[in-house]
C-alpha cells in the first residue's frame, strides 16, 4: 500500500508525537475512497506507534463497523478477529476513555476485560475517535509481543484520535449512500423540531398518528358467478326448431329449453313400430304351426326391432333440451337461429344455480402475496352499492392473468349469505380484510413497492 506524504515544517523541528499526529492525518488523504483512507491511517499508526497491528472502527447507530486495518488480507466482519476487536472498540467508547491492557496508568481503574481478550500474551490499546464532543468511532493497537503500551504511547493515541477523528468522521459522511443521507437528515430535522416544547408536541403527536394501527383491506375488481354452470349441448345433429328460454329466465329442473327439428325421427321410430308388428305376426302364425325354426327366426327379429326402436325412442327424447336443474340460463341466446343446424356436442345454452354462487375477486399482483385462504371480507355489487355483502376467501389460483395492461390473480370467495335478488355476472369491488397495520405503512407500502422495482430496475 502506498505511504502518504509527510508534511514539510519549516518554521521548527517538531516533536516525534507531532509529527506522528501529522503523518497519520495526511493518511487519511491518500486516497479518494474511504475504505483505502482507513487502512492507510491504520497502517501509519502502527508505525508510529510501533504495534504489529491497528484497527478503525466507525460508530452508525450505536454499532461499530471496522473500516480499516494495517493487515494486507481483508479481515471477514463475521470472524472472531473481528469480533474481538470491534469488542475493544465497545469498550473504550462506551467508556469514553482510552484503555490499555497491561495497565498503562497506575491510577487507572477503567474495565479493559475486551482489551484483555484481546491482547493474549501481548499487549492491546484502545482509543475513541472523536469530533467534538461526539465519540464517532474508535482506535485499537495490538502487539503480539509482552511489551506493554506506556502512558506515552497512550497519550499519542488520544492525540491521534483527537485529530483526525474529525477528518474520519467527515469522509464517512462523504461516502454515505443516499439512503444513509435521508435518514441523517431526517434525525437532524427531527433533532432541531425538538429544540424547544413545541417541536416535542408536534413531533409526538405525528408519530402517535403515524404509529396508529388502522385496518388494513385489500381491494379488487369482483364478479359473481354460479357455483355450478352447466353446459347444455346437442345431443345430435338435426336443425333447431324452437326456443322456449332466454339468457336471464329461470327454468325449473326438468324444463324444455329448446327443441330439434324431430320429423326425421319421427318417422324412423313409426318404422321401427311396424317392423316389431310385422316380426311379432310371424311369430304367432310360426307358433300357431307349431313351426320352431319360424318362431325362433321371428322371436330374433322382433328383439331387433324393438332394441332399434328403443334406440329411436331415445333419439326422439333427447331432440328436447331440459334443464337439468333449478337455475337460471347465462348464455345461449338462440331465438334468432331458428331453422339452423346444430352439431352433436354443440353448447345450446349454459345454465347456474340462481341461489349458489361464488365470487371471483381480481387481486393484483402487488397485493396477492397478503391474501390468505379463510380471511373475510366485504362486497359491493354495483346494483346494490349499500348493502355490502360478507364473502370468506375459499381459494387462491397459482396462475397469474393480464388485462388492460395489468397482471392479477384470481381469488375465489364464498358469500357468506346470498341474498335472491342476486345474478350471476353482476359486478363491483371486493375489500378482503387483512389486519391492523400503522398508517405510515398504510400509505407508503405501495410507493415504496414501486420505488424498489423501479430501482431495481435502472441499477445494473
Amino acid at each position: 500500500m502506498d505511504k502518504a506524504p509527510s508534511f514539510l515544517l519549516t518554521a521548527a523541528a517538531p516533536s516525534a508525537a507531532a509529527l506522528g499526529v501529522l503523518r497519520a492525518q495526511a493518511a487519511l488523504f491518500a486516497f479518494d475512497r474511504l475504505a483505502q483512507s482507513a487502512c492507510a491511517f491504520a497502517s501509519e499508526v502502527a508505525q508510529v506507534v510501533g504495534c504489529g497491528e491497528c484497527a478503525v472502527g466507525l460508530l452508525a447507530d450505536g454499532t461499530i463497523a471496522i473500516a480499516g486495518t494495517s493487515a494486507a488480507a481483508e479481515l471477514d466482519p463475521r470472524s472472531a478477529a473481528a469480533a474481538a476487536l470491534t469488542a475493544a472498540m465497545h469498550e473504550a467508547c462506551d467508556q469514553a476513555r482510552g484503555i490499555a491492557w497491561p495497565v498503562a496508568r497506575e491510577a487507572d481503574h477503567a474495565i479493559a476485560q475486551a482489551q484483555r481478550q484481546l491482547a493474549g500474551r501481548g499487549a492491546a490499546a484502545s482509543v475513541p475517535l472523536v469530533d467534538g464532543t461526539r465519540i464517532v468511532g474508535a482506535l485499537t493497537v495490538v502487539r503480539h509481543d509482552p511489551i506493554p503500551f506506556g502512558p506515552d504511547d497512550l497519550l499519542l493515541l488520544e492525540e491521534i484520535a483527537g485529530f483526525c477523528g474529525p477528518v474520519l468522521e467527515m469522509r464517512r459522511k462523504l461516502h454515505r449512500t443516499w439512503r444513509e443521507r435521508v435518514r441523517d437528515a431526517l434525525r437532524e430535522g427531527v433533532a432541531r423540531l425538538g429544540a424547544g416544547r413545541r417541536g416535542w408536541i408536534v413531533a409526538g403527536v405525528t408519530v402517535c398518528v403515524l404509529a396508529a394501527p388502522l385496518p388494513w383491506r385489500v381491494s379488487a375488481p369482483a364478479r359473481l358467478e354460479g357455483a355450478v354452470q352447466r353446459a347444455v349441448v346437442a345431443a345430435s345433429d338435426g336443425y333447431l326448431q324452437q326456443v322456449n328460454v332466454r339468457p336471464g329466465d329461470r327454468v325449473k329442473a326438468g324444463q324444455v329449453l329448446a327443441e330439434l327439428a324431430s320429423q326425421d325421427l319421427e318417422l324412423e321410430r313409426q318404422r321401427r313400430e311396424s317392423e316389431l308388428r310385422q316380426h311379432e305376426t310371424a311369430f304367432r302364425a310360426a307358433q300357431a304351426r307349431y313351426d320352431r325354426p319360424q318362431m325362433v327366426a321371428a322371436q330374433a327379429k322382433a328383439a331387433e326391432a324393438e332394441a332399434m326402436l328403443s334406440l329411436a325412442q331415445a333419439q326422439l327424447e333427447r331432440a328436447r333440451a331440459v334443464a337439468p336443474f333449478d337455475g337460471v340460463v347465462i348464455k345461449g341466446d338462440l331465438s334468432q337461429t331458428l331453422g339452423a343446424p346444430v352439431q352433436r356436442g354443440e353448447t345450446l345454452m349454459v345454465i347456474a344455480p340462481d341461489n349458489d354462487f361464488r365470487l371471483i375477486l381480481e387481486v393484483d399482483e402487488a397485493d396477492i402475496a397478503a391474501i390468505q385462504v379463510g380471511q373475510r371480507g366485504e362486497v359491493a355489487l354495483a346494483s346494490r352499492p349499500g348493502e355490502p355483502l360478507g364473502f370468506e376467501v375459499r381459494r387462491i389460483v397459482p396462475v397469474s392473468s393480464s388485462s388492460e395492461g395489468r397482471n392479477f390473480f384470481e381469488v375465489e370467495g364464498r358469500l357468506q349469505d346470498p341474498s335472491g335478488a342476486l345474478r350471476p355476472g353482476l359486478a363491483g369491488i371486493a375489500k378482503v380484510h387483512i389486519g391492523w397495520r400503522p398508517l405510515a405503512m398504510l400509505l407508503a407500502h405501495r410507493p415504496a413497492a414501486w420505488l424498489r422495482m423501479a430501482w431495481w430496475g435502472l441499477v445494473p
